[in-house]
């Protein structure tokens, strides 16, 4: 088999593939392929925790979805696994009810890992250098923006993001000190402030 590289991203289009992603185990599947992959059930059950024949089952869907694949035999006789692309990516928007479920059913599912991700980051926070926790950023801010807006202001911070990149994939481009540092992006629409001139639907413990 042949040693091929990391295709950039893997656009997730199908509900059911959708909907295969949205497993939390999945997810952290394909993020530890990315990160220290290829590897073998074996070593994935040893990362995540789950029994070997657990890990197995859920890279058989992943990659029936095209999310992972067989990677070059190595040593013995289990087959390891490696991840298709760097990213994976889904619609924000569809007509079809059946996609835009699926679609935002997975959305739902990453941002609860990441809240999981993030409350373990602050709850352990303490045992970093004071230059690391000074370093870190907890912060929010609202903005009044048209959709072409936001959409340049997210195109702007992926530039800005990008004099990054090279480092994922090469540690020797890595400064020393560099850590590996999750940073996430969300803006979204506030539901609780309609332009509307309607006052927001007070919470059911209100009414």
């Amino acid at each position: 088999m042949e040693d091929k590289p990391m295709e950039s991203k893997v656009q997730l289009t199908d509900p059911r593939a959708l909907r295969a992603y949205a497993h939390p185990t999945r997810m952290s599947l394909v993020g530890l392929l990315r990160r220290e992959g290829p590897f073998t059930a074996t070593r994935a059950a040893e990362l995540t925790g789950e029994s070997v024949a657990s890990c197995s089952y859920h890279l058989r869907i992943l990659a029936k979805y095209g999310l992972v694949e067989e990677a070059p035999p190595g040593p013995g006789r289990e087959k390891p696994w490696r991840a298709t692309a760097e990213f994976t990516s889904w619609p924000g928007y569809s007509e079809d009810t059946a996609v835009a479920s699926a679609a935002e059913a997975l959305t739902v599912a990453v941002a609860e890992n990441y809240f999981h991700r993030m409350t373990r980051a602050i709850e352990t926070r303490g045992a970093l250098p004071r230059t690391w926790q000074e370093a870190e950023r907890f912060t929010d801010t609202s903005l009044y923006v048209t959709p072409d807006e936001l959409t340049a202001l997210g195109e702007e911070i992926d530039a800005l993001l990008a004099r990054y990149a090279d480092r994922i994939n090469d540690p020797a481009r890595r400064p020393e000190g560099a850590r590996r540092v999750p940073y996430l992006q969300i803006g979204y629409v506030d539901p609780e402030h309609p332009e509307d001139g309607r006052p927001p639907e007070p919470d059911p413990e209100e009414r």
